[in-house]
C-alpha cells in the first residue's frame, strides 16, 4: 500500500488501566484499527499527565496507585478515519480524541 497527500491524524488519549471487553483498551483499539484496514497505529506511553478530572496519572510510587497516560495515534485518509470514529465511540468510555489534518509525505510497505 502506498499513501501520499492529505490525510488525518487521530489521537486517542486514554489510560493504561482502561479496558474493553476484558482486554487493555489500547490493544483493542489497535486490533480493531488493523482489522478495519486503517494504514497504521502506534501506542505511546506517557510518563506523567492529567485529564478532565485533574487527577495525576503517574508511575507507581509507594502507597499511591499507578495509572499512566497512553496516546494511540492513527493516520490514514480522512474518509477512513471518519468511518472509524463510531467504532471508537463505543470503545472509549473516558478520554479525549483529536483530529488533525496532516500531509502524508511517505507511507509504503516493504512490498511496494
Amino acid at each position: 500500500m502506498k499513501i501520499e497527500g492529505e490525510g488525518q491524524l487521530l489521537r486517542i488519549f486514554i489510560s493504561d488501566i482502561d479496558t474493553f471487553d476484558g482486554k487493555p483498551l489500547h490493544e483493542a483499539i489497535v486490533q480493531v484499527a488493523r482489522s478495519s484496514g486503517l494504514a497504521g497505529a502506534t501506542v505511546l506511553r506517557g510518563v506523567l499527565g492529567y485529564g478532565a478530572n485533574s487527577l495525576l496519572h503517574r508511575p507507581p510510587q509507594p502507597g499511591i496507585p499507578s495509572e499512566l497516560p497512553l496516546v494511540v495515534e492513527i493516520v490514514d485518509r480522512s474518509d477512513k478515519i471518519k468511518a472509524f470514529l463510531p467504532t471508537l465511540d463505543k470503545m472509549v468510555r473516558e478520554g479525549l480524541m483529536t483530529l488533525e489534518k496532516v500531509n502524508i509525505v511517505m507511507y509504503r510497505s516493504r512490498g511496494t
